[in-house]
């Protein structure tokens, strides 16, 4: 069944695309809610007069998202955490806890669900992080994490092995696999669940 997205929908498509999808999908979730219209003859002479409206909310987005991206890059922002001896963190710095340092210290509201940490910060240091801020619109800033009291209480390694780096990069993409796994069973099962309905 084709029908006409009202608004962006992930996975499928930004407003004012025209889809094919399942008819119980349609009925049972698009429909009702009014994520997306029936594309019949009328409703796709609607949509070509909206397209221009459409346009210019998709550009003021891009361009917010721009902007965003414009003072967040290479930027660099500081986290106090507790670290033990070797400049180990008790616990990790977390994507809230990131979010949270980037809104008190460059002025910026990011969601933190769109923060890319790698893995997760459990050492002192410079910490790389990747921000997913609109569809292709990406920041990239630096997080530098010190000591709570500014002391550390032993040497910290900076340097890593290329073993280490390997590594790392192996885990990465595993995680990022299963993450990838996990995104199209649960979007499988909730395609079925809506056409069972």
């Amino acid at each position: 069944m084709k029908v006409i997205l009202t608004q962006d929908v992930k996975g499928r498509g930004k407003e004012g695309d025209v889809i094919e999808v399942a008819r119980g999908f349609a009925v049972n979730y698009l429909l009702p809610r009014k994520i997306a219209v029936e594309a019949t003859s009328g409703n796709l002479k609607q949509l070509e007069a909206r397209m221009h409206n459409i346009k210019q909310r998709e550009e003021a987005k891009r361009g917010d998202a721009e902007s965003l991206a414009a003072a967040i890059e290479g930027k660099t922002i500081t986290i106090e955490a507790k670290a033990g001896e070797e400049g180990r963190l008790y616990g990790s710095v977390t994507s809230a806890m990131i979010g949270e340092a980037i809104a008190g210290q460059l002025g910026v509201e990011v969601d933190r669900r769109k923060l890319d940490i790698q893995g997760h910060i459990k050492t002192l240091g410079e910490h790389e992080v990747a921000v997913q801020i609109y569809y292709d619109v990406k920041a990239d800033l630096v997080v530098k994490v010190v000591p709570e009291g500014g002391e550390l209480l032993g040497p910290v390694e900076t340097e890593k092995t290329q073993a280490e780096v390997i590594e790392e990069i192996v885990a990465q993409a595993e995680a990022l696999e299963a993450a990838a796994e996990v995104a199209a069973e649960e979007q499988q099962e909730a395609a079925e669940d809506a056409e069972q309905e």
